[in-house]
Parts: structure tokens; C-alpha cells; sequence
């Protein structure tokens, strides 16, 4: 079968197509595949960003990326950067790409993050004062408007990690003359390019360096993978201080050789059909989004807005970042077919910072392929394709083959060892895309970076933290490692529970819910915390019993804690994942704004739903509920007062 075949391994040789995109060798390191554009292909559109909702752009060629990357490496040498960590704080736009490039051009590390602003600043400092202590920098690279941002509050409110830091305002460095110094930097394949700090979904960020050798190998896989060629196009509204928006939405056509056009997060989330909009008006080949911005466009953009877009140019249609949901390919393919879509550009793929981006991805013109899987027997972990005689199914995304130069392992964690095809176990990448290590953590590297597969000595491979399977030449990934739910023997991976919960209906904010485990005086139970506020939610008990039922026919278990959030009170990464870990701490500290809960008590279920049980006519029996059930008497504090006030505060 098609999905089947295997990319070959290039040699480099003057008949192999990458020496001839490159007209010769292939360059080592980034700096050396922008310096190859700015000199082959000067005037060649490299980047256009879109600045507003209404497609107002500006864009840059090679020759004015490549000029401005060098303005900005002779101040970061004339500031004495040297070749250490220097933040890169700006918002999406081509300063970025100005920052980013000038960093490489002067031989430092880029660590991009998220930059504070005043709108925002208790969701971005703490994240940027970690990031700030662990890698040390001395030298920021933003924009005029975000260090007016932190002026006007105090780096004290930022935290001390940047009281030191020089500031370098990255607009401000351009002079428009093109003597700006060509200095080599001197980097090769094994030096740093920039720290990709993990978004901390399941744990606190950590600093993965990444070399220029991980970039250009990573980046020739994905462009062998994709089929990309100087005809091609990307668009992208991912953010550029994450893996995905950085190598995939600006790096890839620049080692591609072909425009790309870019437009803020914020922008999309405004008015998702810009992105399709610009797909349209482009005839751009490429764009690549999580699940959920695919479920944007089905729920924001009319039948009317869809008939002025022609999407049959679009080929490649790239899924990843978060778990991929059948049911949103198939209802994307469908809903969009009208305006040209073709279902075979859905292009599921998997992949992870710490291998620097891309490990798996079905082929171009493949379909997605979507197994149906004996529910019980995935949670026994095993992968059993679904047969008339299965009770319950589970439908799974295929992930696609490795992309060339990377191999992966299916591994049983407790003895090191392969498995079988079709069972579930953690997913391990071996390859030259595979990342140093993490940044100051020598023995947390070791553990991730540094493991053995039995039988297979001397030869080091990443642990993802992922589990999943191997079925007809595809990889599938369930979940995680730190997230997966053990009830009774019984593996249930969180993603499956939130789905149920969405598919409720009404009431629920689709995609802005957690699940997860909470201990009890029988062991570790189910939970759930979705905010309420769709369209329709009417009595909140009414919805609970609804997500009871349905959790329990469809994954034959009963919900120890059911509980429902005011909006924006489910804690995500950055990036918009869902962080399972803190949710479920804030809800064991009593900190989660409960609108309504429906729990176990003494192993038996809660009473029907009645008018006087309602959280908003009786927050006491809300509070009571979620602390019986957490097992938490009234007096459980340790200086002995109720812990019940806390929670009435946000319920009231």
C-alpha cells in the first residue's frame, strides 16, 4: 500500500534531488540555508505577515530578512552577547524573524518565549521569570512596545531573573544599509541553535537545545516527507515561540525555498477565516494547525463565508500538537468539500520539541487512516480492531510511518524491551533529530535523552512520554504517560473522557475541560472539570447527570467527582493545551471556581437532581459535596478551620 513506503536516506550525490534544490550541498546549519536564499534567490518573497484581521500585510524578501538579521547580530556582538542564551520577547511578526536569525548570525542561542504585557501579565510572568532563571540571560532582544510594557510596571513585577538583562529594543537596530557586517559566526552542526522551552503541560518548562545539525535534518525530512518544492506555499498562524509555528510555519519554507504567509494566533482566534481566506487568495500548498483550529473553522465560518473560498489548492492540511479527533476530520472534509477540500490533504502527524519537531505523518494523497479498536481491549492495552462482537469501540487517528531518518520504537516500560505490534506501550524516537538535551538539567536529560531498548546496546534513544501502537505501518498515539487514568485495573486516557463530555452538547465550552485522577478512600477515581457556559446549558445538575450518563455507557465506568467551572478557569500551556496535572491540584486545594458538582459519596451515587441542590440556591451543598468527595473533612486544615470558605468564594 502507498502508506507503506519508506523515504530513501539522501547521500548528498550530485543525482539526488536534494543536491539539486540546493545546487550543490546541502548547507549544516540555518544560518548557512538563509545566507544560500539571500544569495541565490535575493529578491524572492520570504515572509509576509498579515498585521490585521482584514489582511493588511508587510513582507520581506531574503535580501531584507538576511540584511536584517545582520543588523541585528552586529548589536548583539557590539552589546557582547558572545555566544550564550538571549531572550527573544516579541509578538508574532517579522521582528521575530529579524531577532531570531540575528541571534544565529552572531553565534548565540535564541530562546524564544512569550513576551509579558500589561493585558496579560499574571499569565505570562511566571512562565517568563522561569525561563529567565533557568537559562541565565543577560541580553533580551523584543519589541518598543512590550519593554514600554514592562517599563511601565517594573521588571519587579516580572521578577529579579531579569533586572540584570540588557535590553535591545529590535526595531530600533535596523539602519537600512546594506554594509551591515557578514561576520561568520563560526557555528557547524553540533552547535546550539536556540532552547525550546516544553510547554510545561504536565510539568514545569524545561529548556531543550536544540543544534543546528537537529534543525536542517529535521527540516529535510519534513520537506522530503511533504514533497515540497520551490512551487509551494505556507500559511500559519501558529505561535513562533513554539516548535510547530517556528520550524514548521517560518523554517520550513525557508529551507523550502517558497513564501510563507503568517498572521498572529490572536488573529486567527478574531477571525479564523483569515487563515482559510489566505489558503484561498494564495493557492498556498501547506498550512498546519492543532485539532481545535480545524474546530474553529467548522463552528465560526458560514455556508455564506465558505462559498467565496476555493480550497482544492490546498494539498497538505497537517494535524498535530494535541490528540487529533476522528470526528473532526471527518466533519471538516465534509463541510468544506463544497469550496474544493480535498479529504486526502488531512494529514495527521505527530511530533515533539524534544525531537525537534516532526517524527511521523501520513504521505501526501494518502487519506487519513481512522481505526476502529475494541474499547476494553485498548484499555487492557491492546490494540484489537473492533469486531461485530465488541461491546464498546474506541476510534483512533493513525499518526502515519516515521519521516526518513527517524526510527521509532514501541517499548514496554518496565522491562525496556520491544513489543508487538497492536500493544500499547511508550513511544521512543530514535534519530540526528533528536535534541541535545535540556538546558542545565544534566540528569533529567539523562532520563529522556539517554535510554536504552533491551537487546539493542549502544545506541541511545528518546522517551517521549507518550504511549501508544504500531497497526498496518501506522503509529498511533493515545495519551500520555503522566496523564493516563487507572481505575480498577482499567487505562483510560483522558482525551477519550473529554470527548464523551463534548459530545453531550450543550452547555459545555467545547475543548476547555480536563480529566483526570483523584485519590479516595477506595483508590484512584475518576474526575472531571469542564467550564459551562456554551449555548443551551440550562440547569447545571440536568447537565451533570447528562455527563454522567454518557461517561458511564461509554466507558463503562462511574465518575467518582463531576464538577462544573466558570469560564477561564481551566489552566492551559501557552500554547492552548489543556495542563490535566494543575487542574486537578487546584481542585484537591479547593481553588477552582465550582459552579456545580455532582460526586460519589460512600460508594454511592449522588441524589437525582432537585431544585434545592442547585450550586446557586445552595453553594454549602456544592462545597460539601466537593469536599466529602476529596476526602477532606470540614476541620481538615492544618490550623484546624473549615477549608469550606474557600470554596464558597468562588461558588457565590
Amino acid at each position: 500500500m502507498a502508506r507503506n513506503r519508506r523515504e530513501k536516506n539522501v547521500s548528498q550525490g550530485p543525482t539526488d534531488p536534494l543536491h539539486e534544490h540546493w545546487q550543490g550541498p546541502e548547507p549544516e546549519t540555518v544560518t548557512a540555508l538563509l545566507r544560500h536564499r539571500a544569495e541565490h534567490t535575493p529578491d524572492a518573497l520570504a515572509h509576509r505577515f498579515l498585521t490585521d484581521t482584514d489582511g493588511t500585510s508587510v513582507a520581506w524578501t531574503y535580501r531584507e530578512l538576511d540584511l536584517h538579521a545582520r543588523e541585528v547580530a552586529a548589536h548583539l556582538r557590539h552589546a557582547g552577547a558572545g555566544q550564550g542564551p538571549v531572550l527573544l520577547l516579541h509578538p508574532p511578526g517579522l521582528d521575530y524573524l529579524a531577532a531570531f536569525f540575528g541571534c544565529l548570525y552572531a553565534g548565540a542561542v535564541a530562546v524564544p518565549a512569550y513576551p509579558p504585557d500589561n493585558a496579560r501579565f499574571g499569565q505570562t510572568v511566571p512562565r517568563l521569570a522561569a525561563i529567565a532563571r533557568d537559562c541565565g540571560a543577560t541580553h533580551a532582544l523584543t519589541t518598543r512596545r512590550v519593554r514600554e510594557a514592562v517599563a511601565a510596571g517594573g521588571t519587579g513585577r516580572v521578577g529579579t531573573e531579569l533586572d540584570g538583562v540588557r535590553w535591545l529594543v529590535t526595531e530600533d537596530l535596523y539602519t537600512g544599509e546594506s554594509t551591515a557586517a557578514r561576520e561568520d559566526p563560526g557555528a557547524t552542526a553540533r552547535s546550539l541553535a536556540f532552547l525550546q522551552y516544553t510547554s510545561g503541560s504536565t510539568a514545569a518548562p524545561k529548556g531543550v537545545m536544540v543544534e543546528h545539525g537537529n534543525l536542517v535534518r529535521n527540516l529535510r525530512s519534513i520537506h522530503l516527507r511533504l514533497g515540497h518544492d520551490a512551487d509551494s506555499g505556507m500559511v500559519s498562524w501558529l505561535p513562533p515561540y513554539h516548535d510547530m509555528g517556528l520550524i514548521g510555519g517560518i523554517l520550513t519554507p525557508v529551507y523550502g525555498g517558497f513564501p510563507a504567509h503568517l498572521m498572529a494566533p490572536m488573529t486567527f482566534v478574531q477571525r479564523p477565516l483569515l487563515w482559510l481566506e489566505t489558503l484561498s487568495r494564495t493557492g498556498a500548498s501547506t498550512s498546519v494547525a492543532p485539532n481545535f483550529g480545524f474546530e474553529q473553522c467548522l463552528r465560526r465560518i458560514t455556508p455564506g463565508q465558505r462559498a467565496g473560498l476555493d480550497l482544492s489548492r490546498w494539498r497538505l492540511a497537517l494535524n498535530g500538537a494535541e490528540p487529533i479527533r476522528p470526528d473532526t476530520l471527518d466533519r471538516f472534509a465534509e463541510y468544506f468539500a463544497p469550496a474544493g477540500f480535498d479529504r486526502t490533504a488531512l494529514l495527521p502527524c505527530y511530533g515533539l520539541a524534544e525531537a525537534t519537531l516532526m517524527v511521523t505523518g501520513v504521505r501526501p494523497a494518502d487519506p487519513p487512516v481512522v481505526e476502529a479498536f475494541d474499547a476494553a481491549a485498548l484499555e487492557a492495552g491492546t490494540a484489537r480492531p473492533a469486531d461485530p462482537g465488541s461491546v464498546r469501540t474506541t476510534r483512533v487517528v493513525g499518526c502515519g510511518a516515521p519521516v526518513a531518518d527517524v526510527e521509532v520504537a514501541v517499548v514496554d516500560a518496565a522491562t525496556g524491551r520491544r513489543v508487538p505490534d497492536g500493544t500499547v506501550a511508550e513511544i521512543r524516537v530514535g534519530g540526528p533529530g533528536v535534541a541535545r538535551g535540556y538546558w542545565g538539567r544534566p540528569e533529567a536529560a539523562a532520563e529522556v535523552f539517554g535510554t536504552a531498548i533491551d537487546g539493542e546496546p549502544g545506541k541511545a534513544w528518546l522517551r517521549t512520554g507518550d504511549i501508544g501502537f504500531r497497526h498496518d505501518g501506522q503509529l498511533y498515539v493515545v495519551g500520555r504517560t503522566k496523564d493516563v487514568i487507572i481505575v480498577q485495573g482499567r487505562n483510560i486516557h483522558p482525551q477519550d473522557v473529554e470527548q464523551t463530555a463534548e459530545r453531550v452538547g450543550a452547555g459545555l465550552r467545547a475543548g476547555y475541560g480536563a480529566a483526570f485522577a483523584v485519590p479516595t478512600a477506595d483508590g484512584e477515581q475518576l474526575a472531571l472539570a469542564y467550564e459551562i457556559g456554551g449555548p443551551g446549558a440550562g440547569d447545571p445538575q440536568a447537565l451533570l447527570a447528562r455527563l454522567r450518563t454518557a461517561i458511564a455507557d461509554e466507558h463503562q465506568v462511574t465518575p467518582h467527582t463531576v464538577v462544573l467551572l466558570k469560564r477561564s478557569s481551566v489552566p492551559r500551556t501557552t500554547s492552548g493545551k489543556i495542563q490535566r496535572g494543575a487542574c486537578r491540584q487546584r481542585l484537591l486545594d479547593l481553588e477552582l471556581p465550582v459552579v456545580a458538582a455532582s460526586v460519589v459519596q460512600d460508594g454511592a451515587l449522588p441524589d437525582a437532581p432537585a431544585p434545592h441542590a442547585s450550586a446557586s440556591a445552595s453553594p454549602e451543598r456544592t462545597a460539601a459535596l466537593v469536599a466529602d468527595a476529596l476526602d477532606r473533612a470540614a476541620t481538615d486544615a492544618p490550623d484546624g478551620t473549615s477549608r469550606y470558605p474557600r470554596l464558597l468564594t468562588a461558588v457565590r
